[in-house]
């Protein structure tokens, strides 16, 4: 999985005033956990995340703090301003070599569906797929091979084939289908009418 490098420094204080005075100078106060010792408060500036918040892509995160302390973490959690969106505050986990983590991973839609082409509607049910994996296994997408959908087949979990990761969903879970279109539906319905008027006056 593609990396994204934070710079930041360690907060000395955590109260109200200093995460107020912080936000107003631009910066986004940050708390990672998961580590062997206390959690890690530090703030970075707001235009950092930029590339990690507002993207439909997955990544994970290199922490570089002032003084040389660098963290291998993912996003955990996200705080947004209710009326102006700016963020106010985000969640790190840190991530271990030996441990593995969970992440929802975005679906990647590949191949030419026969029942697409034939007119259906290809409806994806899920976007991104809950996944397990050591951090180094971490996928940037799971690939999803449409092509031999035909109209009306779904395809669920367990056609999706893995390479050193765990799918987290129930193997009945559909990722996507495709259904038949109203305008290839009516085609049908007025074939069928037709087929049905021409047999009568034979």
């Amino acid at each position: 999985m593609k990396s994204i490098t934070i710079k930041g420094s360690e907060r000395e204080s955590v109260g109200k005033v200093s995460t107020k005075a912080l936000r107003n100078a631009g910066m986004v106060p940050c708390v990672l956990y998961g580590g062997t010792e206390a959690a890690v408060h530090f703030s970075a500036e707001e235009k950092a995340f930029k590339n990690l918040v507002y993207t439909p892509n997955v990544h994970t995160v290199v922490i570089e703090l002032e003084g040389g302390k660098t963290y291998n973490a993912v996003l955990q959690d996200i705080q947004f301003h209710p009326v102006s969106d700016k963020i106010l505050h985000i969640d790190f986990y840190q991530l271990h070599d030996d441990k593995e983590i969970t992440l929802d991973v975005p679906v990647k839609i590949t191949g030419n569906s026969k029942g697409v082409m034939a007119g259906g509607v290809l409806n994806l049910n899920l976007r991104k797929l809950k996944v397990k994996a050591l951090p180094a296994n971490l996928p940037d997408f799971v690939e999803i091979n449409i092509s031999d959908l035909e109209m009306g087949n779904k395809l669920y979990v367990t056609d999706v084939t893995v390479n050193n990761y765990k799918l987290l969903h129930a193997d009945n879970t559909v990722i996507c289908q495709v259904r038949i279109s109203r305008a290839a539906m009516k085609a049908a319905q007025e074939a069928a009418k037709a087929a049905k008027t021409a047999t009568k006056k034979k």
